[in-house]
């Protein structure tokens, strides 16, 4: 069901009579009780040791140690699958505990053919055109700031 249209009013001073009486209300209060609850609980969790927190709070040994923990369960998961579905052979036993983490392997090998490309284009590029570079990534860097800066400066004086 719709409305009958009425010439008189439109779509725009609807929005802007909405927007305008909304602005007029008062702004709500918080209540008295939240800001010492939000304190509580920000010490609460302040005051929890490491391994209570995220991962990403964790000390970098233990985040190495519980992603090597981790890769291993893995891998023992995976040996212990194939040892039930392929019967006991000590043979393809030894030889699957010999292979290495062949995901490994090949992250190592992109990660080094990664740093030989690098290695060899510095190599290279001339060192005037790598100072030149840094030079002008600098002066934009600077040109950025002071810009930032002036237009905040204006929009300040604005007000």
């Amino acid at each position: 069901m719709t409305p009958s249209p009425d010439p008189r009013s439109s779509p725009e001073k609807l929005e802007a009579f909405v927007q305008r009486t909304l602005r007029d209300l008062p702004p709500r209060r918080a209540p008295r009780s939240l800001e010492p609850r939000v304190l509580a609980e920000l010490s609460r969790r302040a005051a929890q040791p490491w391994w209570r927190k995220s991962f990403v709070h964790w000390p970098l040994p233990a985040r190495a140690t519980f992603l090597v923990a981790s890769a291993a369960c893995v891998k023992l998961v995976l040996m212990a699958a194939v040892w039930v579905m392929a019967g006991v052979d000590a043979a393809g036993w030894q030889e699957a505990m010999a292979q290495p983490l062949t995901w490994w392997e090949s992250g190592r090998a992109v990660f080094s053919a990664c740093t030989g490309f690098v290695d060899i284009m510095f190599r290279n590029i001339p060192a005037l055109w790598l100072y030149g570079g840094l030079a002008f990534i600098a002066t934009m860097y600077a040109a950025i700031l002071g810009l930032g800066a002036a237009a905040l400066k204006a929009l300040q004086a604005q007000r």
